[in-house]
């Protein structure tokens, strides 16, 4: 295939390495592109492929994972090359990433782990909240920009911007002011130091391998630490091992718990916009607790 030819000659100019694709097997992986495993008789790659429409949500990835990459406390899947291929009439936008033998992990990875994202969360690099622009949170714009105010930064650019998109579809929930205005009530009251985020941290984007863990598929901002340790719990959780690494390197402030749903909820919302019910219960049932929450 020519798309195949294309990425190749990307990959051999990246690593300057002559690079000829023998094989492509799909892998598993992506809701909103294709993934796919590149061998030579030597070499492979994992690439991620997708129908380009403008929005380049590969090239958030990469971005993303360089952030992160940069802050020399996580390990990311090293990027090998971004791009987008010129074969017509429908171009293809790709990302190459280094193939990545996983392992089972063992309590003791998982407590390396803990202490790795509590690394990244100590990172001090940052005065302000949000991103430079906007980005993706799976298949969803994430809203961004540079906000001083925690509080009002996710209450506008990450409740009400879900919200909205929510109601648009026809899903509309009738406190929306009292549950903005708890939001901004609890977040006010919480002294926040901006931390870079991964900012989709479940236990399907970490894994290990033979050098330890590593993360991949973020969704970076500039946020309360919290947020990303509040999505860790969703979805099957991370083991206990995790979260005593964490705290043994970054201990949470007195609070958190009250916090978690106002974190979680922001992910329950993405999910009823992506997948609607049982999704959209979920979130109205977290919405209605938070509001009657005890002040």
């Amino acid at each position: 295939m020519a798309m195949w030819h294309f990425i190749s000659d990307h990959i051999s100019r990246a690593t300057d390495s002559l690079f000829v694709c023998q094989s492509s097997q799909p892998a598993h992986g992506g809701d909103t592109h294709q993934c796919y495993i590149l061998r030579d008789d030597r070499r492979r790659y994992f690439v991620k492929v997708r129908a380009d429409d403008g929005s380049r949500p590969l090239l958030s990835e990469q971005e993303g994972l360089a952030a992160l990459a940069d802050t020399n406390t996580v390990r990311t899947p090293v990027v090998i090359c971004h791009g987008v291929t010129d074969e017509q009439p429908t171009a293809h936008e790709y990302l190459v990433l280094q193939h990545v033998r996983f392992i089972p992990g063992e309590p003791s990875d998982y407590y390396t782990l803990g202490e790795h994202v509590a690394a990244l969360h100590r990172v001090d690099a940052y005065t302000e909240f949000g991103w430079q622009h906007d980005n993706f949170i799976g298949a969803s714009v994430q809203p961004n920009g540079w906000q001083t105010s925690w509080a009002q930064f996710y209450t506008e650019q990450r409740i009400a911007s879900m919200l909205e998109r929510l109601a648009s579809a026809g899903n509309v929930f009738r406190q929306n002011d009292a549950l903005l205005t708890r939001i901004q009530q609890l977040l006010q009251a919480h002294e926040v130091t901006p931390s870079l985020l991964h900012g989709d941290l479940w236990s399907g984007n970490a894994g290990f391998c033979h050098r330890g863990p590593l993360v991949f598929d973020p969704a970076v901002s500039v946020g309360d630490r919290e947020a990303d340790l509040a999505m860790t719990r969703l979805f099957g959780g991370f083991p206990p091992a995790f979260y005593d690494g964490y705290t043994a390197t970054y201990p949470l402030s007195s609070g958190a718990a009250e916090r978690e749903p106002v974190y979680q909820l922001y992910h329950i919302l993405n999910h009823a916009l992506l997948f609607g019910d049982p999704y959209w219960s979920q979130a109205k049932s977290v919405m209605i607790g938070i509001i009657q929450q005890k002040q």
